[in-house]
């Protein structure tokens, strides 16, 4: 329930669905973190989430917390990251709070300091934070691929971690994301993008802050419809919004903390199966990428997957990218070719 008759000057947002084993840990980080950096303002623990069977409102509700805890849920089978976010958006927005943080449910290296880092740069009225995290090369392949990439290359902004989960934004640029569009893949694992290029092409004040290791569950589990979802909405955004492209020099971030060399979570590698993955995606796809891919691309990808000698460089994956996001925009490839 939220606090009668009581302005709330921070929200924390906790995203969930069936964080049971870890939320009642991030929930008492976030607690430590506020009274500790935060005193003298009001603030609140949200969890927002998706009905979760295993228990998580009650794990999250029963954390021994001084911060005043509110659950909100979406009503039962209605999934989504994205729907999430927009019940935390309609709360805060409720409590009329300026500052609000988000952190993911399921980490491991979140401490209280970590509130401080993000929560500070809001008060000093920056719009939107996002992290610098230490990760294996293998963590982040939404980002490091294509997210990261696209944006660099045509938005001339180096947001390392446009999709991180962990990040804070002031109550003006929430109520700007409450007012656009959102698409079907934005209620989803595409809101993450959804804001950062909100934050962008609304041009908000942001910055990045060193947030040192995350420790988290791997996403390799949920990574088909996670990149579906994401790259749905980054094509679609960017394919909208073109007069923002390319119109300034490379925009370097402002960023904040000491860099923290932390040693990355430790991922395994399956690299054969990588490989297999590649071949056969490829084998079925082929046609898509025919049509949206330049003919000396194609080629070029065709002989690799042939020979089954995959070695894509920079600048020939950068090119693929570009001829994908123009068929997307000029072709009704649309979803076959997220797909592919």
């Amino acid at each position: 329930m939220y606090p009668k008759n009581k302005k709330i000057d921070i929200v924390v947002g906790i995203p969930s669905y069936n964080e049971a084993d870890n939320i009642e840990f991030v929930a008492k980080q976030i607690d430590l973190g506020l009274r500790k950096y935060f005193p003298k303002l009001q603030s609140a623990i949200i969890n927002v989430d998706n009905d979760s069977p295993d228990n998580t409102k009650d794990e999250f509700l029963k954390a021994k917390t001084k911060t005043p805890k509110i659950y909100i849920s979406t009503p039962k089978g209605i999934r989504g990251k994205g729907n999430n976010f927009y019940n935390l958006f309609k709360a805060a927005k409720k409590l009329q709070a300026k500052t609000i943080i988000v952190v993911d449910a399921d980490l491991k290296s979140i401490t209280p300091e970590w509130i401080s880092i993000l929560g500070k740069p809001i008060l000093n009225g920056y719009d939107y934070v996002t992290p610098l995290y230490n990760r294996h090369e293998y963590d982040g392949s939404i980002t490091n691929h294509l997210c990261y990439p696209l944006m660099y290359g045509l938005l001339n902004r180096a947001i390392r971690q446009p999709i991180a989960g962990d990040f804070s934004f002031s109550s003006n640029l929430m109520e700007y994301w409450i007012n656009k569009t959102w698409y079907q893949t934005t209620k989803h694992y595409g809101v993450d993008i959804f804001m950062t290029l909100g934050a962008i092409l609304g041009k908000f004040k942001t910055c990045q802050v060193n947030l040192g290791a995350k420790i988290h569950k791997p996403s390799a589990p949920k990574l088909g419809q996670m990149f579906s979802q994401v790259v749905g909405t980054l094509f679609k955004e960017l394919s909208a919004n073109k007069d923002g492209w390319q119109q300034k020099k490379i925009i370097k971030e402002t960023v904040f903390g000491k860099e923290k060399y932390q040693a990355p979570q430790n991922l395994s590698i399956d690299y054969k199966g990588i490989k297999a993955t590649a071949l056969y995606e490829f084998k079925i796809n082929q046609n898509i990428l025919k049509q949206a891919l330049s003919e000396e691309n194609y080629e070029k990808i065709h002989t690799m997957y042939s020979q089954q000698k995959l070695d894509i460089t920079g600048n020939l994956w950068s090119k693929i990218i570009y001829d994908l996001l123009y068929a997307f925009d000029t072709t009704d490839l649309n979803s076959n070719l997220i797909e592919a």
